[in-house]
C-alpha cells in the first residue's frame, strides 16, 4: 500500500498523508448515514456536550458507556446561556461516536476492507484491532476547537500502538478548521494521560488528566496546516502533536476517524474507553 518514501516519511515525521482514499460515493454514503443518525437522535434519552478545552465534559456516563455505542454529543456554543439550543439538531453536534465501525452497516463498510489492513500493516500493526470510530462535524459556526494533543493520552496500551487514521470527507481548509501537525513531534514525549478512576461513588467512575511532561505545545512557527480534498485519509503516529482550530466560517468540515491498536499490546483498565465484553474487537479486514 505505501511506498518506500511514503513509510520513511511517516517514520520521519509521525504521519502520512494519502489523497483520494475514499471515493466520493463512499464518502456521501457515509454522510448521508450520520444525517439519519443524527435525526434519529433524541436527547431526551441521554446526552453530553464534547470539548477538549473543558475536559469535565467528559466525566458523564453518556461518554464514559460509548465504547459499544453510537451516541450523540452537541457542540458547546449550540446552546444559549439558559441551556437551550440555538440551531437545528443538525448543525448542533460535535460528533457521533464510538462504535460506528462495528454496529453500524455502513460504517462498518467504511471502516473494513482490503486497503486499509494492507495499510495498518504498513505502517507497524502487525494485528490491528479497532478500538474506536469518530464521525466529527465540525459544523459551521461553532465547530470547536480541537486543542494540540497526542491520542496516546486518551487510548493508553502497553506497549504504546495506537495509530490514529483520519478521513477528510468534505475539503478541510484553514478557513473551515483544517488539522495541524508537528512534523517530528512523535519523536518527543507523551505529556498527558487522560484516565478513568474511582470516584465518589463505589458504583461511578470518573476521569482526570495527569500531566507527565511539561515540553510546551507546538506553537505555528513548527507545525503545518493540513489543507486536504475530500476523499484523503490521513494517518497519524500515537505520539504526533495534533490540532484543530474552530469553523467560524460557513462551510462544515466533516470527517471520520478510527484509532486502531495492535492486539499484541495490552489495554489499560485505566481508559477511558472499555466494552463490556459482548462486542469483541476486530480488525480492518
Amino acid at each position: 500500500m505505501l511506498s518506500s518514501a511514503q513509510k520513511q516519511s511517516y517514520a520521519d515525521d509521525g504521519y502520512v498523508v494519502l489523497p483520494d482514499f475514499k471515493p466520493a460515493a463512499e464518502l456521501d454514503a457515509l454522510r448521508r448515514r450520520a444525517h439519519q443518525i443524527v435525526q434519529a437522535f433524541d436527547p431526551a434519552q441521554g446526552a453530553g456536550i464534547f470539548s477538549t478545552t473543558d475536559q469535565s465534559n467528559g466525566a458523564d456516563d453518556w461518554f464514559l458507556g460509548s465504547g459499544d455505542k453510537v451516541r450523540c454529543f452537541f457542540e458547546a456554543e449550540a446552546f444559549d446561556a439558559q441551556g437551550r439550543l440555538q440551531r437545528p439538531l443538525a448543525e448542533s453536534i460535535n460528533k457521533i461516536g464510538h462504535a460506528m465501525h462495528d454496529l453500524d452497516p455502513v460504517f462498518d463498510a467504511f471502516s473494513h476492507g482490503p486497503a486499509l489492513a494492507e495499510l495498518a500493516a504498513d505502517i507497524g500493526l502487525r494485528q490491528a484491532q479497532i478500538v474506536q470510530s469518530m464521525f466529527i462535524f465540525k459544523p459551521p459556526g461553532i465547530g470547536g476547537e480541537v486543542d494540540w494533543h497526542q491520542d496516546a493520552t486518551y487510548l493508553i496500551t502497553e506497549p504504546m500502538t495506537v495509530t490514529g487514521f483520519w478521513f477528510a470527507l468534505e475539503d478541510a481548509t484553514l478557513d473551515n478548521g483544517c488539522l495541524w501537525v508537528q512534523p517530528g513531534g512523535h519523536r518527543g514525549p507523551l505529556r498527558e494521560r487522560f484516565v478513568r478512576a474511582p470516584g465518589a461513588a463505589a458504583n461511578r467512575r470518573s476521569v482526570r488528566v495527569d500531566r507527565l511532561d511539561h515540553t510546551p505545545w507546538p506553537g505555528t512557527a513548527d507545525a503545518v496546516p493540513l489543507e486536504v480534498s475530500a476523499g484523503t485519509l490521513v494517518c497519524f503516529h500515537a505520539l504526533l502533536p495534533h490540532y484543530s482550530a474552530p469553523n467560524r466560517s460557513a462551510q462544515s468540515r466533516h470527517a471520520y476517524t478510527l484509532h486502531a491498536v495492535d492486539a499484541s499490546s495490552a489495554w489499560s483498565a485505566q481508559n477511558w474507553l472499555q466494552r463490556d465484553g459482548s462486542l469483541p474487537l476486530r480488525g480492518f479486514d
